[in-house]
């Protein structure tokens, strides 16, 4: 049975409220995201680990650890994450969460991603006969619509991975959908016009499913084509996007969201000047926040790479300091962080309890100047 409603400003409030009020976090940890939502600048991530029970297990109880501290009201995941068994283990946990009275439906954002494609980790069809059985031979998927064998935008197949992601999630509206990585998927296979085209058909599906109650927000989840030089011919402008958005929706439109990584590791999204907004060059993470979007961040680990070998500062572990560096840059909600294992959730909820560094410290980090004061 699905879960009924989806995050509010009302519910995200009475979430941050109480983390503030009950478990002493700072006001800062949470930040006011479109639409108004109060969101935590931690969210979990689902997308490491095979498809298997146990991994399910370490998901399910990663959401409920997450939940249950207080400290985290942000939960992302792809259709794609695991062969679908992602959305179904963080459905699941949240389920067992409203039931017991952790959290209210109200009080979580949920996003996923649709785009690439998406074997049932839980059917028994090897992944080429499922794509033929379930998405080719039915209609949903039309041969020529797949980019690389792997990724597709075409409004049938979009809407079909919206249906399952719903039911995987067993919930009634879903917070926000990213189209996952179609500009890094399909601007150099496709070029800029026919890409726009589909593009722009996406952003109408989405605008119906707002129109149905069964979404709240859509955006894109990218890779690089945000944070590459526009001379590049997989560089896509954040301006073109909101354009489309517009001529689809109006001004009350549903695109405002976007995720990229950035870390120690990738600064780029910070440091290099990628998009133009109204002739100005900025780099991603303030052009999105001059248009109006709220930004995610991914691997601001480096996929572990920083948890082990990064630096320390302020008197944090080589991955809370990655984690710290992340959520405190200007322009961002907060960063998704994907580890599930007991002893490193626990170190990296830590953070939620200090303060975002300041405009000044994080800069001075991203330079190696000096280290970040206490705080």
């Amino acid at each position: 049975m699905a879960l009924p409603g989806r995050a509010s400003v009302a519910g995200t409030a009475r979430f941050r409220d109480r983390a503030v009020r009950e478990r002493s976090l700072p006001f800062e940890h949470f930040r006011e995201a479109p639409g108004g939502l109060a969101l935590s600048s931690l969210g979990l991530g689902t997308y490491i680990g095979p498809p298997d029970g146990p991994t399910d297990q370490a998901v399910e109880q990663a959401v409920t650890v997450c939940l249950t501290s207080g400290r985290v009201n942000v939960l992302d995941t792809a259709i794609n994450y695991r062969y679908q068994r992602a959305e179904r283990s963080l459905g699941r946990a949240l389920a067992r969460a409203i039931e017991r009275g952790t959290v209210a439906r109200d009080e979580v954002f949920v996003a996923t991603k649709n785009g690439y494609l998406a074997p049932d980790g839980g059917s028994g069809p090897v992944a080429r006969d499922w794509v033929e059985t379930e998405l080719i031979r039915p209609g949903v998927l039309a041969p020529e619509d797949l980019v690389d064998g792997s990724h597709a935008m075409s409004r049938s197949y979009l809407a079909d991975q919206f249906a399952r992601s719903r039911a995987n999630l067993a919930l009634d509206a879903i917070d926000l959908l990213y189209l996952h990585n179609g500009p890094d998927a399909q601007l150099r296979a496709v070029g800029r016009a026919a890409f726009l085209d589909r593009l722009e058909e996406a952003f109408r599906l989405f605008e119906s499913f707002r129109d149905a109650g069964e979404l709240g927000a859509y955006g894109l989840a990218t890779w690089e084509s945000l944070r590459i030089a526009p001379s590049d011919p997989g560089h896509f402008p954040l301006e073109a996007a909101v354009r489309l958005a517009r001529k689809v929706g109006g001004e009350e439109h549903g695109f405002r969201f976007v995720q990229f990584p950035f870390s120690l590791a990738m600064p780029e999204a910070w440091t290099a000047p990628t998009q133009a907004v109204r002739g100005e060059r900025l780099p991603a993470l303030l052009a999105a926040a001059r248009l109006g979007l709220g930004c995610f961040t991914s691997v601001p680990l480096a996929q572990g790479r920083l948890a082990h070998g990064g630096p320390r500062r302020s008197g944090l572990s080589s991955a809370q300091t990655a984690i710290q560096f992340a959520r405190s840059a200007p322009g961002t909600i907060g960063a998704l962080v994907g580890q599930k294992g007991p002893e490193h959730l626990s170190e990296n909820l830590e953070v939620a309890a200090r303060r975002p560094w300041d405009e000044a410290t994080f800069t001075a980090c991203v330079d190696g100047r000096r280290p970040a004061p206490p705080g």
